[in-house]
């Protein structure tokens, strides 16, 4: 009850917090949950700021699991993004170097691309490609 009628104070919930962590009651993941959602909305991110912290321990096996969790997914999709963003601009760098002005709309599709390989790709055509279009269309079949 501290918690919703006193929680805009940083120290309320920093005891709070503290207090769940130090019980060894099975029902304290309960009790951040319940209090978390009976709380305001300023209440609700001051509490989430405390426990994102990297000085809030986490202590109770639901927090552990949910927050290495988090993180973990997190990485995965920060380091799928970067090597998204890296191999795009790899290809906008190669396209610079032929001197191929290309469209907005033509950077926007290359830097919107998620699919690491497919950039790739681009890349290793625009090294060759006599026109832009070329970057793009596939080869006929026929031709070698």
């Amino acid at each position: 009850m501290s918690v919703m009628a006193h929680g805009r104070n940083r120290k309320v919930i920093e005891a709070f917090a503290t207090a769940l962590s130090d019980t060894r009651n099975r029902h304290a993941t309960k009790y951040t949950e319940y209090a978390y959602s009976m709380a305001a909305p300023d209440i609700r991110r001051l509490m989430e700021e405390i426990m994102m912290s990297t000085d809030w321990p986490v202590y109770t096996p639901w927090a552990r699991e949910h927050y290495g969790r988090g993180l973990e997914e997190g990485q995965t999709k920060g380091k799928a993004e970067g090597k998204a963003e890296e191999a795009a601009k790899m290809l906008l760098l190669v396209l610079a170097a032929r001197d191929f002005d290309v469209p907005d709309d033509m950077r926007a599709r290359i830097t919107a691309c998620a699919d690491v390989a497919q950039l790739e790709h681009w890349t290793s055509r625009a090294v060759t490609a006599q026109a832009l279009q070329d970057l793009f269309s596939e080869p006929d079949a026929q031709r070698h």
